[in-house]
């Protein structure tokens, strides 16, 4: 039966067949629920250097598919992929804003750290790009690489800008193990941006 018969005599079926085959086409359209995983703030190791200074954290940059919420992996063809069945609680860029945050307020280093609109008179607006966060299937490593700049709320030049890399070994076939490696991998860098930042004058 042609697309012309089936549109003329068929319609309910055909609508329901169109319908089941794009289901088919789209991942979790009828399927097992991805399991959701977050990331931590570390809560040890980090500055304690006190800083009057004031920090206005924005949301990272990030290219696609890190702008989302699935977890990449890239294979050692250079090729990207998603780890299956599994997604962050949040958008990466938001997640990873709300751990830095975090970081700031449990080392207790910087006088005051807030989002972009929240009532604070900043000293400095870090501002990020989010490079590398993917389990590099092909290295065997959970890496995160992470662009960050302190730029001066009055004028607006940059003080100071660094990369900020790390790797923990991970498995692209072991989701919990693999996130768990990217947690570990994230907290070293927040803990070095964390402390970089409380040397920024």
């Amino acid at each position: 039966m042609n697309d012309r018969r089936c549109a003329a005599n068929y319609p309910a079926t055909c609508a329901r067949a169109m319908a089941l085959a794009a289901c088919a086409l789209l991942a979790g359209c009828a399927g097992v629920p991805l399991a959701t995983f977050d990331l931590s703030a570390p809560r040890t190791g980090l500055s304690l250097k006190k800083v009057s200074a004031s920090i206005v954290v924005s949301a990272p940059e990030a290219l696609a598919p890190l702008d989302s919420d699935r977890i990449m992996v890239r294979s050692p063809s250079s090729g990207v992929s998603l780890l299956k069945g599994a997604q962050w609680s949040d958008r990466l860029p938001q997640l990873f804003q709300s751990r830095l945050i975090q970081t700031f307020e449990n080392g207790s280093s910087i006088r005051a750290v807030a989002r972009p609109g929240d009532r604070i008179s900043a000293d400095y607006n870090l501002v990020s790009e989010i490079r590398r966060f993917e389990i590099d299937a092909g290295a065997g490593q959970a890496v995160v690489e992470v662009s960050v700049k302190m730029v001066r709320e009055s004028g607006g030049s940059i003080a100071a800008g660094r990369v900020f890399e790390a790797r923990s070994p991970a498995s692209a076939d072991a989701g919990g193990e693999s996130i768990a490696a990217l947690d570990l991998a994230l907290g070293r860098v927040l803990r070095d941006i964390s402390g970089w930042a409380a040397t920024i004058r």
